[in-house]
């Protein structure tokens, strides 16, 4: 199998890899990729100064790789960590933090710039966009334990540098979404974390874990705040497919694991209940009705945007990641 070197230019700088083709037997196809959505309280602190992303054409296979390992590898230098321990998460099981956890750091510098680091690294690395939209909500006055969680993330990268998309050109030209919220969450203000994940065929195109901005009094009310978030996202999407000369006949399928979510956009008539969220209501009832997107359930085992909104075991990490088809590559 033949590899051709490609380049993409990124942040205004000419990026080059080679990789290696001997691994993609084992791999699940996955197509090309638009960008990574984490939403914290941050912006980047950080102007890349090195070639950030690389991309490599699988001649034969039609596919493609992206990767930052490049990038990574300067982001774990920076950091300037002296042991070489791994970790097989990039975040600890069920852990939960606050502002006030631990001790306030000194000089919150390297915190910021770290985490600004990884923002940017999410561009091709979903595996930690949940753990880096934890993180970054504390950049204002980080402590040793927030801290202590960035260190985890790394030496989560440290395992997986060379963790890539892999990017068929093959998949079919229809969107499928998955939609998911974890109810009330954050223990300092109990804000729901909405999460979703969109394929284009068997590409995965679009992906977010954000904190929801109000509290949700119930598990189908978080549910279909992140429904309305996926379904603008979808409506773009389609129009930017549109712009690009596809037209999309059939209804943009979104995986919701929550029954009462879905039975909310069926019904016409508002209770009660749902009138503190009646524009989110009208807005996904909306695109139903007009057929851009139909709402099938799917089992909570089956959620691929679960992913997003929570830590995981190991086992059910890798199973979700399996999904999301990255494939750890070796440069040559």
């Amino acid at each position: 199998m033949e590899i051709v070197e490609e380049t993409l230019d990124m942040s205004e700088e000419s990026l080059h890899i080679t990789v290696d083709a001997e691994n993609l037997s084992e791999a699940t196809k996955i197509g090309s990729v638009k960008s990574m959505e984490v939403r914290g309280n941050i912006k980047s602190h950080h102007q890349p100064s090195t070639p950030s992303a690389v991309v490599g054409n699988i001649e034969g296979n039609a596919s493609y790789l992206l990767s930052q390992s490049k990038y990574a590898a300067d982001v774990l230098q920076k950091a300037r960590i002296t042991d070489t321990r791994v970790a097989d998460t990039p975040l600890e099981l069920n852990v939960r933090y606050s502002p006030s956890d631990g001790t306030p750091l000194d000089d919150p510098t390297l915190y910021r710039t770290i985490v600004g680091s990884l923002v940017y690294l999410t561009i091709t690395r979903p595996d930690i966009a949940y753990a880096v939209h934890i993180v970054s909500q504390f950049v204002s006055s980080p402590t040793t334990l927030h801290w202590a969680a960035v260190i985890r993330i790394l030496r989560y990268l440290r395992g997986t540098l060379f963790q890539s998309l892999l990017l068929p050109s093959t998949s079919t030209l229809e969107l499928r979404a998955f939609s998911d919220a974890s109810w009330a969450s954050d223990p300092f203000d109990r804000k729901s974390t909405t999460g979703y994940c969109i394929f284009l065929g068997d590409s995965l195109i679009s992906w977010k874990s954000k904190k929801q901005s109000v509290v949700s009094r119930s598990s189908a009310e978080a549910e279909y705040r992140a429904m309305a978030s996926t379904a603008a996202e979808i409506v773009w999407l389609r129009w930017l497919l549109q712009d690009m000369g596809v037209s999309l006949s059939m209804p943009t399928l979104m995986y919701c694991d929550n029954k009462s979510a879905i039975q909310i956009a069926h019904n016409s008539v508002f209770h009660e209940r749902t009138k503190h969220i009646e524009l989110d209501c009208h807005f996904v009832r909306h695109h139903f009705q007009q057929g851009t997107i139909s709402l099938p359930f799917v089992s909570s085992t089956m959620q691929l945007a679960d992913f997003f909104t929570k830590s995981h075991t190991l086992a059910r990490f890798r199973f979700l990641l399996s999904k999301l088809s990255m494939l750890n590559t070796v440069t040559s």
